[in-house]
Parts: structure tokens; sequence; C-alpha cells
């Protein structure tokens, strides 16, 4: 009886695994189908490329239309392929020939040419005088070679388990916040909604073939439920995307979406192994939340510490380091001098601030230090991943502060409260074996990195806890639409950091050296760290949050004001103002903005004012056993 009952047992659970597999199959089955048909549609467009004449209008105009439906095949896919392999998918759908920008690995390797192709790029082709079959053919085999990534077992073998679904829905629901309704990738800004209705309907197959497969760990009532309600809304809207209501969009169904899909990753014990989901934290439950991504480590060589009473005495710390004169070679320079706390982190007063010998000024603007820790690289060119490693660079440059490690640590210790302090510290950070530098500059980023916490009136708006003006939600429908911002600003933080939020993102926008658009300005920004044609002038997107507070803007402090700033990128940036640039990442061509609707984009700019709280200067700095440092004076002299 007992045999019987083993064999009987093997039977069962047998049947349970093949019955368990043939569920999934249905899942794995439209995936397949879906990769099928897109492959085969590639190839179908290769076949009329070769066959279309370029010179006859007709011809174009039915080959555009093609392309049309293997735009439509591939919202179908984008779920699931933006998800497994964003760099093959820059083969199928591009929006730049050439990218630098490395994802989460450009923290740990150089950056590397990066070809794009695909769809986006071989229409925005067909507008080109000089337009050739083999530069189309050119653009679109890279991605009939991409689809036989999207069938590696690497990535199938994928499909047989919940826990990429719930990591792949979340970067869909982020890029339809952020992405799929701005023109991002689309050249025709007539196609941008009727795609955008077309995925919604298709991922909601995928969503329902999903559930069916994978009955223990399905969507919620709820979710299905609300994501109807976003497919009727979205059918709703006027189908010019100027005319879509983002702001609604975005708070009433996507961040709603977001929070029920972030419940089922905790619920379902979601685990990962794609580097997609480097910087997303899973507990935070809204896409204008600041604990969405963490790029940084703002306690450096403090990582262990957890204990708040420690913590709260390194921030002290860091509070008095950042006032000190100390950290620079003549004792007269801290990081305040230029990072003026009262003026969010940066200085309004000048363009640029004075080098070390009071006499030069520096080449770039002040920048804010509020919310710098949502960059993957630091400084304007991205020349360091960590923002210790930025702090240290500062100490050392002799146009800074000039000053040596061995020299500044020997101030720093010859003062007892720090010495005392960073002694204690010691025992937390078992990979120093003494005070280094690093304990330093980790108790600086520590400290100002608190004042990034704050929210906005346009954070509480969307989380549905204030309300805010018609010209708000007008000038933000406008930024996410015709004024293009939200194409290299990406929301929430509307800096150059783009779902998943795992790099950061370098525009050429042909900046000026002077307000009459006399000559490009000289700095070749990017091109400095990474040299390469593409890189040339190109600088990192910074954040417009504060912006109100941050003048004066651009890399070199040019202009004074915000309407300045719209202005330079109404005209389609330095080449809209006839200056000789041939890499431009911003489209030239002007944006036709009324002034009324400058005026609603500047109102949405200040929505995203954040309410910080800034604290006093201490009352006095550390005394040292070396009398001749005690004359120094808080926060610096220049």
């Amino acid at each position: 009886m007992k045999i019987l009952s083993v064999i009987a047992a093997i039977v069962i659970m047998t049947f349970c695994f093949s019955f368990n597999l043939q569920q999934k199959k249905g899942y794995t089955d439209l995936y397949n189908q879906s990769v099928n048909e897109f492959d085969g549609d590639l190839k179908s467009l290769l076949l009329s490329i070769k066959q279309t004449d370029l010179t006859d209008t007709s011809a174009v105009s039915l080959l555009r239309k093609q392309i049309g439906v293997s735009r439509l095949k591939l919202k179908g896919l984008d779920f699931w392929f933006r998800y497994f392999e964003p760099v093959a998918y820059r083969r199928i759908n591009g929006p730049l020939p050439v990218e630098w920008e490395n994802e989460v690995f450009e923290k740990f390797e150089p950056p590397y040419r990066r070809e794009g192709g695909g769809l986006t790029l071989i229409e925005q082709a067909l507008d080109e005088k000089t337009v050739t079959r083999e530069s189309l053919e050119a653009l679109l085999l890279p991605s009939i070679d991409a689809i036989r990534t999207f069938r590696a077992d690497s990535i199938t073998v994928n499909l047989a388990s919940h826990n990429h679904f719930f990591l792949a829905n979340r970067l869909f629901l982020l890029n339809l916040a952020a992405l799929y309704t701005t023109g991002f990738e689309c050249p025709d800004t007539n196609n941008i909604i009727p795609e955008l209705r077309s995925m919604m309907i298709d991922v909601n197959q995928t969503y329902q073939t999903f559930d069916a497969s994978f009955n223990a760990t399905p969507l919620t009532k709820e979710y299905h439920e609300m994501f109807r309600k976003t497919i009727s809304f979205v059918n709703a809207q006027p189908t010019e995307f100027s005319l879509f209501d983002h702001f609604l969009f975005v708070k009433d169904y996507v961040n709603p979406l977001f929070r029920m899909n972030q419940e089922l990753i905790n619920k379902y014990s979601v685990v990962t192994k794609n580097y997609n989901d480097y910087s997303l934290n899973n507990d935070c439950m809204s896409i204008f939340d600041k604990s969405l991504y963490a790029p940084q480590n703002t306690k450096g060589i403090y990582s262990l510490i957890e204990d708040e009473e420690m913590l709260s005495e390194v921030k002290r710390m860091g509070k008095l380091l950042f006032y000190d004169p100390i950290l620079s070679a003549n004792n007269r320079r801290s990081c305040a001098s230029c990072h003026k706390p009262t003026e969010y982190f940066t200085d309004t007063t000048q363009a640029t601030a004075f080098q070390f010998d009071h006499q030069q000024r520096l080449s770039r603007n002040t920048p804010s230090l509020i919310n710098v820790v949502y960059n993957h690289l630091i400084m304007l060119d991205g020349k360091h991943i960590s923002l210790q490693d930025q702090a240290k660079d500062v100490m050392h440059n002799t146009a800074e502060m000039n000053n040596s490690e061995k020299e500044l640590l020997e101030k720093v210790l010859s003062c007892k409260e720090y010495k005392n302090a960073f002694k204690k510290f010691l025992k937390h950070t078992p990979e120093e074996k003494k005070v280094s530098l690093s304990h330093v500059v980790s108790a600086i980023t520590f400290y100002y990195a608190d004042f990034s916490q704050y929210t906005a009136p346009f954070d509480n708006a969307m989380n549905n806890k204030e309300t805010i003006s018609a010209e708000v939600k007008k000038g933000f429908n406008l930024f996410m639409s015709k004024a293009q911002c939200g194409t290299c600003h990406f929301l929430p933080v509307f800096n150059g950091v783009k779902p998943p939020y795992i790099g950061s993102e370098f525009e050429v926008l042909g900046v000026p050296e002077d307000t009459g658009f006399h000559k490009l300005s000289p700095d070749k920004g990017r091109y400095l760290i990474n040299p390469a044609g593409e890189t040339m002038n190109a600088f990192r997107t910074g954040t417009i949050r504060n912006a109100s507070f941050t003048k004066p803007y651009m890399h070199n402090g040019i202009f004074q004001t915000l309407e300045e700033v719209v202005d330079l990128y109404d005209a389609g940036g330095g080449v809209g103002r006839r200056l000789a640039i041939g890499n431009q990442t911003l489209a030239s061509d002007s944006l036709k903005l009324t002034k009324s609707e400058k005026a609603s984009l500047i109102a949405f700019m200040r929505s995203l004012n954040e309410n910080i709280i800034f604290d006093t200067p201490p009352t006095g700095l550390p005394a040292s056993g070396n009398k001749s440092l005690n004359s120094r004076r808080i926060g610096g002299e220049y």
C-alpha cells in the first residue's frame, strides 16, 4: 500500500507540474508569437526598402505607413523588450544613431560607443534630402539581428517565473508616466497617442494571459479595474498629444497603478537579477516620492552605521566641516564659500565663482547641491561617480581649495573636537584602519544630502495632498508635449535620469558664450571626460527643481532669468540662433511657444520649488592646537 501511495503521489506531482508548465506555456506562447510577428514585419519592411523608389513621394508615403504598422507591433512588445535587454532594444528603436550613456555600468567601466538603429531613426532618415536605400538598410539590419537576443534562452527562461512580470510592469508604468506620451522616441507627434492606445490594449492582453498562466500570483481585481479606467481615459483624450491631459493621466491613473504594482512586488516576494532594478526601491509607493530611486550613497564610508544618535553626530561634524575653511590650503575657503546654504547651496550673486587665487574665475557656474543625490554621475561633465569623489576633487583642485590630503588631515585632526569624533566613528568603518579623507568627505555629503529630501507643491498635488492652479497644470502639460521639455528632463526629479533611473543623460544645447549669441561657449563639457564627436559641448541634464532660486542658469551662468532659458529652447538652441553646431541634440526648429504658454511653463517650474527648511550656520568652529588656525571665519572669506 505504501508503494502504491508513493507512486500515486509522484503521478499527482508530475501531473501538477505538467499542468503548471502547460498553463505558463500560454504566456510564453504570447511572447513568442508576438516576437515572430514583429520579426516578420521587420523582414517585410527590409524588402520594401529594397524595392521602394525613394524619389517617389507616394512610394515613400506607403513606406512610412508600413513603418507605422511595425511600430504598433513593437509597442506590444515594449513591455518585455525594454526590461529584458535595453541595449538590444536601442537597435530596434534607438532615439539616437550613437549613444554614450551607459546605464549602471558607467559606475564600473568607461563609456563605450553604442550604435542605435531601428524604426525611429529610419523614420527620421526619410526626412533627409540625402537618404539612400543603403542608409535605411543599415538602420534596419541591426533591428532584425537584435530579435535573436530576445529569443535567446537567457531571456526566455524568465518567462517561466512571475518575478520578471511585476518588474517589467513597473518599468512599463514608469515609462507611461515619463516617456510614452512625450515624443521621446516617436518622431511624428501625430502618432504618439494612437501608439499609446494600441500599446495599452496589447498590455491588457499581456495582463490577462499572465493571470491565466500564473494563477498563484495574479494582478488584483483592483489593478485590472484601474487599468480599464486608464484605457478609457486614454481613448477619451484628444489624439493631438499637446492636448492630452498628462497631469490627470499621471496623477489619477499611472501613479495609483504604480502603487498597486509595488504592493504586489512585496506581496509575492519578487526577486530580481536584472540591472534595470539596480536603484529602484521596492518599498516606495509613489512615483513622486523621493525614495523612488537611490543612485548615490550619501553615507559614504559610514554606510554600516544605523544608530541614529551616531549618525546625528556624523551629520553634526559634516555641517561644521562644510562651513570650515580649514579644508583649503589658505584656510580662507570652505564648501559654503561657493555652495551657500541659504541660496539653495549655490551662489546666485555671480555667474562663476572665484578661483583659489581670488583673481581669476572658474569656468562653470556653481551647481546647487540640492537634489544632486539623484544623479548617477556627478559634475556637469559627469567626471565622478560618487559625491565623495567629487568632494575630494574639489579639495585637491588647485583652482578651488588647493589642498593636499596629508595637510588637510593634519589640520582637521589638530582640532580636538574633530579628532575625538572621527576616532569614535573609526570603530564603525572597518575598511579604514585610521582616520582618512574618506571620513571627512563622507561626513560632509551626509550633511548636505538631507536637504534633498523635501517635496514641492507639484509633488503634493501628484500625491493628492494639495491642489495646484490650472496654470500649473497647463504648464506641466506643455512641458510634457509641445515644449518638448519632458524628452530631456524626466519626471519625477525632472533631471536627465530617465526610467529605470540607472544612468545620466547628456545633451548638446548650443549654449552661447554671450547673450548676443555671437559664439558658442568654448567649454567642451563631457568631451573632456569621454572624447567623442557626439560628446563635444555636451552637459549632464540638471534638475529644474528649485530653478526659481538657483540663477544664474546654464553651465556658464550666462542667463539671469527663467524667461531667457525658455527663449533658448523655444528658438531651437544654439543652432536656432545661427550658431554652427554639428552635434546639437536639441531640436533646432522653433517650438513656436506663445507668451502665455511660456508663462504657464514657468508657473509649472515654480511649482517644483521645494519647501526646504534651511538651518543656521554654526556659531563657532572647533579650536585647533595650532593657534594660527583659530582666526578662520565660519563659511570662509571668498
